[in-house]
């Protein structure tokens, strides 16, 4: 019994180890992937500002394959290949924020974030 229990752990164990995903055919280059990763922060700001209007899920990512030229599963592809190394892919939006840091000093505002003044009249939810 206790072989059997051991023999069914030892393959339990083997079979949770996940495969390392392998470099996609058609994976995108690290600096494009980085500009992606840039235009997709942008859209999602303006999508939760709903400036002009606000931007469909759909139209954003429109935007992104038509721009860089590609499709839905290289982006989706390379972007799990990217994810698999923590600390390079912290790094990728390191390199994002800065660009969008910089981006806001340009047009003079601020990159820290002012809490929105409280409307003593509009009930508050907590």
């Amino acid at each position: 019994m206790r072989k059997v229990c051991f023999v069914l752990g030892f393959f339990l164990l083997l079979m949770s180890c996940e495969k390392a995903i392998e470099k996609p055919k058609n994976l995108i280059a690290k600096d494009k992937m980085i500009d992606i990763l840039y235009d997709l922060s942008l859209l999602e700001a303006i999508k939760s500002q709903n400036i002009g209007g606000g931007i469909s899920n759909k139209s954003a990512n429109a935007f992104i394959y038509k721009k860089y030229k590609i499709d839905s599963t290289q982006l989706s592809e390379s972007n799990k290949y990217y994810a698999t190394d923590v600390e390079a892919y912290k790094k990728m939006f390191e390199t994002v924020k800065k660009r969008l840091d910089d981006e806001i000093k340009k047009t003079g505002g601020s990159a820290t974030i002012t809490p929105t003044p409280v409307n003593p009249d509009v009930p508050q939810v907590q």
